[in-house]
């Protein structure tokens, strides 16, 4: 054992501090170094865990229930936020819209497998789409879209639902992939690293992967067991700060609102 590394934040203070105390005990314990990760570190390069070329530049799109970031990667430890959400993350509007339609939670897969029976045009839902330098997302106007749209339809037929489903996760797929895209056009990179629990989805994915190949560009897709969180990226960012002769003081708290960038 070479390290012991633990989330700092961003995140619920309880669940932060436990983990930070058990691995600084154990560190103090084994006499090795304590590595306080950030949480959106490890989403981050997720996408890079299983690959044998390592980290390397790329435009990274976070997507998660609590949040949509775009970033610049040229290395680790060298980021460049590019834009996130001014409202509701991707994944909050996905549980939001689910609720309205009375799914169950969590809601981006309940609504995923029930778009894939729904007609992706059958409702025309807006797309906040700022001018092509602006990398920051919008979808609480997309969500309100939805609301208005409910009382006016028949929710007791499920091709009426899963019309929804399929027009709504169109209009997040549609706004996610033109803003990354056009980041990595601004930016000049030739790799997309996506990743958060949204990432699962099977729409966003298949887009991605066929939006790439498209342009040429190298997409990196965090693999499933990857996606939501997980201890295992926490601990890939550890040995990467291993490596680059870091480690975190021991005297140092967790911040449930702690920034990347």
């Amino acid at each position: 054992m070479d390290g012991f590394a633990a989330t700092a934040g961003p995140g619920l203070s309880g669940a932060l501090m436990i983990g930070a105390a058990a691995a600084k005990g154990l560190a103090i314990g084994f006499r090795k170094p304590y590595l306080g990760i950030n949480h959106l570190e490890g989403h981050l390069l997720s996408p890079f865990f299983d690959d044998a070329a390592g980290i390397r530049p790329a435009i990274g799109l976070v997507v998660s229930g609590g949040h949509t970031l775009l970033f610049e990667l040229t290395g680790f430890r060298v980021y460049r936020r590019l834009g996130g959400t001014l409202d509701d993350a991707a994944g909050e509007a996905f549980d939001k819209v689910a609720k309205l339609l009375g799914l169950p939670y969590p809601g981006g897969p309940e609504v995923d497998r029930r778009a894939k029976d729904g007609n992706p045009g059958a409702f025309d839902f807006p797309r906040s789409l700022p001018p092509r330098d602006n990398f920051d997302f919008s979808f609480s106007g997309l969500k309100t879209a939805v609301r208005y749209l409910l009382p006016k339809i028949d929710l007791t037929k499920e091709q009426t639902v899963a019309d929804v489903c399929a027009s709504f996760q169109r209009a997040v797929v549609d706004v996610l992939v033109t803003k990354t895209l056009a980041a990595v056009a601004a930016h000049g990179q030739r790799c997309v690293a996506v990743s958060g629990g949204v990432s699962m989805n099977s729409e966003l994915r298949a887009t991605f992967q066929r939006e790439c190949e498209t342009r040429g560009l190298e997409v990196r897709l965090a693999s499933g067991a990857l996606c939501t969180d997980n201890a295992a990226m926490i601990g890939f960012v550890g040995l990467h700060a291993l490596r680059a002769g870091l480690a975190t003081p021991l005297g140092e708290d967790i911040n449930p609102n702690l920034r990347l960038v």
